[in-house]
């Protein structure tokens, strides 16, 4: 799977990771020490989540991020 997360706004490129896992918010939420409420508001844009949330999430699904210069 490959995002240009630019494309997207943060909440929603959120919502496709999890998707991604094939993780209920429930599964997904205790995966990351979070509660299902909060992956919720996460996903509906109601709360931000961080940047260091966003790499503990790509470390455990062992997953890339990749910041480039646009050409």
């Amino acid at each position: 799977m490959k995002i240009v997360a630019n494309n997207y706004k943060a909440n929603e490129v959120f919502k496709m990771i999890r998707e991604y896992t094939g993780k209920t918010q429930k599964d997904f939420g205790e995966s990351i020490n979070r509660t299902k409420t909060a992956i919720q508001y996460y996903e509906y844009g109601q709360r931000n989540f961080d940047f260091e949330l966003l790499l503990e999430i790509a470390k455990k699904e062992n997953l890339n991020i990749i910041i480039e210069s646009k050409k």
